[in-house]
């Protein structure tokens, strides 16, 4: 397992994985907070979200283990799937990517707009979706092996996250009087892909436990 590698020099190189784990999820969710750019947004928690994954590393063995294996299965789906919204919109209308430009998505076109609530909520970790489980399994595999204050700084910055995610929709809903969105043309290479990646976010928040199974089998000893 990687928690042998270089023995001597572990108590070392696990505070500087500490140390980079929680900048990761600090940097990039402040960075994303005082984005406009929804590009830029998502890229930035991206980073965030790879400071989750650090989370889970720490904590090591079968669980943290399968606990990054999860965390990443759940993070694709929500991910291609806020995406794949963005070039939706962004495409119909010429580089449309500030946030301004979603002003009533909701109301013009509230099927995309719910699928990207979906993926807005699962990316801040909120249930019943496949980004909350896929946090509760890092954090109590983090637990489980002591690191407290690791998760705490976590925790809040998973919070933080909200905010962000949380002004986007704002912009979808709660701004319909000044909807400015383009016509968006719904192909079948589009809807297909929403359509997994909805099917993904959801059926695994409410379903974990088989995709938990496999990811800890996948480090089982041969």
């Amino acid at each position: 397992m990687y928690h042998e590698a270089l023995g001597p020099l572990q108590p070392d190189w696990w505070m500087l994985l500490w140390a980079i784990a929680v900048a990761s999820m600090t940097v990039g969710n402040v960075a994303a907070l005082l984005q406009n750019n929804v590009k830029r947004m998502l890229a930035y928690s991206s980073i965030a979200h790879a400071g989750y994954v650090l989370v889970a590393f720490l904590a090591g063995g079968k669980e943290g283990s399968s606990a990054i294996m999860f965390y990443l299965l759940a993070y694709t789906f929500m991910n291609i799937g806020a995406f794949a919204v963005v070039a939706a919109v962004a495409r119909a209308g010429e580089e449309r990517v500030d946030m301004r430009d979603y002003i009533g998505v909701g109301y013009q076109h509230p099927m995309l707009a719910l699928a990207m609530l979906v993926f807005l909520f699962s990316l801040a970790g909120i249930p019943p979706t496949a980004g909350f489980v896929g946090k509760f399994y890092v954090f109590m595999a983090a637990l489980k092996e002591g690191y407290v204050w690791l998760v705490v700084v976590a925790v809040l910055n998973s919070v933080l996250s909200v905010f962000y995610y949380l002004r986007l929709t704002v912009m979808m809903y709660m701004r319909g009087d000044q909807a400015t969105g383009p016509a968006i043309i719904f192909g079948p290479a589009l809807v297909a892909a929403l359509a997994v990646a909805i099917y993904g976010t959801l059926w695994i928040g409410v379903n974990p436990g088989g995709y938990l199974a496999f990811a800890q089998a996948s480090f089982l000893p041969l």
